[in-house]
């Protein structure tokens, strides 16, 4: 057995038991730590395969905003699990019935999977030599000349979506006091008290 199938068999492993761990934690946060070690020995199999870009997209995008996002998220809102999962049953059926559904079509996917040898031939783009352009530069040559123009509509829907986000989470209490930036940097220096607040106590 070779090195890169030792390190294939190593990460496949652990990226399954960390996958089914996900899934079996009780607690959130711990199922949230399994699913980035899971992205970690996925990225590590991309990278096995000579996907460089893929492993580094998994690590960059996947483990450092949306798996943190979800750890963060999970701390900070405290949800009561338990009080979630008291309708658990009452959906059982609804969800046996769509996973058998689901099931079904993986199965008829798979079964009906083929594989042609002759579709490297009929590529529209050229495949580059990976000897002398890495895998990176290539998927950066393809994205900046020829899909260029897709590439920067999808920047731009995700930045209307973020303002989106923004605007509709953005809300004005009455009974809260907001800084105002100007006024502070207009004030008079003259003007500010200053006072000796204690620990626990408001002004």
């Amino acid at each position: 057995m070779g090195v890169a199938a030792l390190f294939f068999y190593l990460f496949a492993t652990i990226c399954v038991a960390s996958a089914f761990m996900v899934i079996a934690s009780r607690n959130p946060v711990h199922s949230v730590l399994f699913l980035i070690l899971c992205f970690f020995n996925a990225a590590g199999l991309f990278m096995l395969t000579g996907a460089e870009f893929l492993a580094l997209i998994l690590i960059v995008v996947y483990v450092g905003a949306v798996a943190v996002l979800f750890l963060f998220v999970v701390m900070m809102l405290d949800v009561d699990f338990a009080e979630l999962r008291d309708g658990f049953l009452q959906y059982m059926p609804i969800g046996a019935v769509i996973g058998i559904i689901l099931a079904v079509e993986l199965i008829l996917v798979l079964g009906g999977l083929s594989f042609d040898p002759e579709i490297a031939a009929r590529a529209v783009q050229p495949i580059p030599d990976l000897a002398e352009v890495s895998n990176i530069q290539a998927i950066g040559d393809l994205l900046y000349t020829k899909y260029i123009f897709f590439f920067q509509l999808c920047g731009l829907i995700l930045l209307v979506a973020m303002i989106g986000a923004i605007v509709l989470t953005l809300s004005h209490r009455p009974d809260v006091r907001r800084q105002n930036i100007a006024d502070q940097v207009a004030r008079d220096p003259n003007d500010v008290e200053l006072r000796s607040v204690k620990p626990g106590e408001g002004i």
